[in-house]
C-alpha cells in the first residue's frame, strides 16, 4: 500500500516532459508552474492563451495587459521571481478551497516535514470552516490545552494579525515558534472575545496509548502518523491476550493524518475485504478501500468515542465501523473534513496542494458536508474532568451492555 496522507501527501516528482513550446515569456511561466502535469500544451502565437490537453483553454490575456502595464509604467523595480510567487498564490487562492493552496519553498519545507509527533509550538490542531479559522482539538498536555483553548475555538488574530485571509498552512506558520517564545491569540467562543497569550514549548505527542480499566480495553489515539496502525495493533493483540472481552476506541480530539493508518486500524474490527472508505471526484467512485490483514478484534463489542475535534481520518474509522456495524458510537458530531488533498512539487521549489476528491462513508455519507453523527449523543460539560469523563461514562454503559 502506498504512504499517503490525508492532510499532507508525500509530494511526488513533477512529470515535466512537455511538447516542444514556443518561446514563452517569464510572466506565462507562472500559469506553466501552477498546473503541474503539462502533457499537450500548446500555445498559439496569434492568443495569448494555452490549452491543456482537452482541458478548457485559458485566455491569458488580462494577465498579459496587467504585466505589460506593470513594465511600462511602474515607477519600481520588478522583481520577477516575486510576480510568479504573486501570479500562482493567486490563481490558487481563487479556486475558493482552503484546502487548495499553492506553497513557496519555504512554505513547502515546513509543509513537508511528517506526522513524527514531535514540534515547537502551543500544540493545538486548526482547520478553517465557512471562512474562519477555527480549533479542531487542543493536544492533551500541551500548552494550548493549559491555557483553556477550546475546540471550536475561531481564532480571529494571531498576534494582532487578523486571519481572515489566512490559509491554514499560514496559521499554523505564524503560531509555531521557538520554544519559550509566546504568541497571543484572539479567539471568538460564543459569541465572546477573549484573549490567551500562551508559552510555546516543545510538543511530543504520542500517537496512540491504552488501559485496561474494569475490564475494559481503552485505546486513545490521538492522531494517525506514520507508526499509529503498528501500535495500535500492538495495544490491540495485548488486550486480546489479556482476554479483554470490550473496547473503547477513543478518537476525540483527533484531527487525522495518514490515510494507511486509518485503514489498518478499522481493519483490526472489519473482515478482509470489508469497505472502509470510497473516494468519489464529480459524485463518481474512483477508488475503494478496505480492510486488510487478520481483524483480530473483530466480533468484540466495541464504542468508538468521537467529538467535534475528530477529523478526517477518525472520521474514516469510526464511519467505517458503524456502517459494517462494528461498533457503536458514542459522544458528540465529528468536525466533517472529508476532502482528499494531493500535492504536486513544482520545478521553482514550491508546491500545490489541490482537492481531488471527496470521502464517503461504505454507506454513501458525505463525511465533508455531513460529518459523522454518534448514535447515542452525549455532550461533554466543560466542568468535566478526567476523572469524571461524561461521555466515556456513558461509553463504558453501553459497551458493558453488549
Amino acid at each position: 500500500m502506498t504512504s499517503h496522507k490525508l492532510e499532507t501527501d508525500h509530494i511526488p516528482e513533477l512529470d515535466t516532459r512537455v511538447k516542444k513550446p514556443h518561446v514563452v515569456p517569464l510572466w506565462l511561466c507562472a500559469v506553466l508552474v501552477i498546473f503541474g502535469v503539462m502533457v499537450g500544451i500548446y500555445i498559439s502565437n496569434q492568443s495569448s492563451s494555452i490549452q491543456f490537453g482537452n482541458q478548457q483553454r485559458l485566455n491569458l490575456a488580462s494577465v498579459q495587459k496587467t504585466y505589460s502595464v506593470l513594465q511600462e509604467k511602474y515607477d519600481g523595480k520588478l522583481n520577477s521571481a516575486q510576480l510568479i510567487e504573486g501570479a500562482s498564490k493567486g490563481l490558487v487562492e481563487a479556486a475558493g478551497d482552503p484546502y487548495t493552496i499553492y506553497m513557496d519553498k519555504k512554505e513547502a519545507e515546513e509543509f513537508n516535514k511528517d506526522l513524527d509527533g514531535t514540534f515547537s509550538g502551543i500544540g493545538a490542531e486548526l482547520d478553517k470552516k465557512d471562512g474562519q479559522l477555527i480549533v479542531i482539538s487542543p493536544l492533551e498536555g500541551s500548552p494550548a490545552k493549559e491555557a483553556g483553548i477550546q475546540s471550536k475555538d475561531v481564532i480571529l488574530r494571531v498576534n494582532n494579525q487578523d486571519t481572515t485571509k489566512w490559509s491554514i498552512d499560514q496559521a499554523v506558520r505564524n503560531i509555531k515558534g521557538k520554544e519559550g517564545t509566546t504568541v497571543k491569540l484572539t479567539l471568538l467562543r460564543d459569541g465572546t472575545v477573549i484573549e490567551k497569550t500562551i508559552t510555546r514549548s516543545v510538543i511530543t505527542v504520542p500517537s496512540v496509548t491504552s488501559e485496561q480499566r474494569d475490564g475494559v480495553g481503552i485505546i486513545t489515539i490521538s492522531r494517525f502518523g506514520e507508526d499509529t496502525a503498528s501500535l495500535t495493533r500492538k495495544e490491540a493483540i495485548q488486550l486480546k491476550e489479556a482476554n479483554i472481552q470490550h473496547v473503547i476506541l477513543d478518537l476525540r480530539g483527533d484531527g487525522g493524518g495518514y490515510l494507511d493508518a486509518a485503514i489498518e486500524v478499522a481493519s483490526l474490527w472489519l473482515q478482509q475485504d470489508s469497505t472502509i472508505v470510497v473516494e468519489k471526484r464529480d459524485g463518481k467512485i474512483i477508488d475503494k478501500h478496505t480492510a486488510i490483514g487478520d481483524p483480530i478484534l473483530k466480533g468484540i463489542p466495541t464504542v468508538v468515542m468521537i467529538d467535534g475535534g475528530s477529523a478526517s481520518a477518525s472520521e474514516i474509522v469510526a464511519g467505517a465501523l458503524d456502517d459494517n456495524k462494528a461498533a457503536t458510537l458514542v459522544g458528540e458530531k465529528s468536525f466533517g473534513k472529508g476532502s482528499v488533498q494531493t500535492t504536486e512539487k513544482l520545478s521553482n521549489g514550491g508546491v500545490l496542494k489541490v482537492t481531488i476528491a471527496r470521502w464517503y462513508t461504505p454507506n454513501g455519507k458525505n463525511i465533508n458536508k455531513e460529518g459523522i453523527r454518534p448514535d447515542i449523543e452525549v455532550t461533554r460539560p466543560a466542568t468535566d474532568t478526567n476523572d469524571n469523563d461524561t461521555q466515556l461514562i456513558k461509553a463504558f454503559e453501553v459497551v458493558k451492555s453488549r
